[in-house]
């Protein structure tokens, strides 16, 4: 009786202990998922502007296809579209700017016929908490391109925070003509264009 007795007792001070262990998991996992949901104790979710800082390279590429008429957002095209290829350094301050410097090919060309880093770009962006986020550039006055040319884009922030891939959902250009001639930059200067980019946080002898 007396072992039957100690045997039941040590049975349930093993499930007891056993209960405490589960409910100690349960809560463990309830705070990762909060944290990773975007709760109080991160902070504000998986990113923020904070994620990105410091340098990136970007490559692009894609094509600029016409003009979009600003009467009716209607799409009129070049007479031929241009392939632009591109690359640039894009230095992120961790609170919403950056500084650009690039060098891009449009058509077989390089943009506005100079052959080194163009820095004259201002930038800003918004890393959203689910790590969606924007991108804008706007060319200042000085360089090769003309000021006033913007490019606004999409992005995803991926990777721990060393990779961001975008789309171009905005490009505003200075001049030009649609083939048709029914869209004249003044004043229907947006134009039509499938361009994506990607940029890597550049490593420096192994530290981010």
């Amino acid at each position: 009786m007396l072992r039957a007795w100690f045997g039941n007792k040590g049975m349930t001070m093993k499930i007891k202990h056993l209960g405490i262990l589960s409910a100690i998991a349960v809560v463990l996992l309830s705070l990762s998922g909060a944290a990773q949901a975007g709760g109080p104790g991160d902070r504000g979710g998986l990113c923020s502007n904070a994620t990105l800082r410091g340098p990136f390279s970007f490559i692009g590429h894609g094509e600029i296809l016409g003009l979009k008429k600003s009467a009716d957002g209607t799409f009129h095209p070049y007479t031929a579209p241009s392939i632009l290829d591109d690359v640039a350094l894009v230095t992120f301050d961790g609170a919403g700017g950056f500084t650009r410097t690039d060098f891009g090919v449009i058509g077989g060309l390089p943009k506005g016929g100079q052959t080194t880093f163009n820095p004259n770009q201002t930038g800003t962006y918004t890393v959203n908490s689910d790590c969606t986020g924007t991108m804008k550039i706007v060319y200042t006055a000085g360089g090769a391109v003309p000021a006033g040319v913007e490019t606004d884009l999409n992005i995803v922030v991926a990777a721990d925070g060393t990779l961001v891939e975008s789309v171009v959902y905005r490009a505003v250009t200075v001049a030009g003509a649609s083939m048709d001639g029914q869209a004249v930059c003044p004043p229907d200067c947006e134009q039509g264009v499938q361009e994506s980019f990607e940029g890597k946080k550049v490593l420096v002898y192994g530290f981010r």
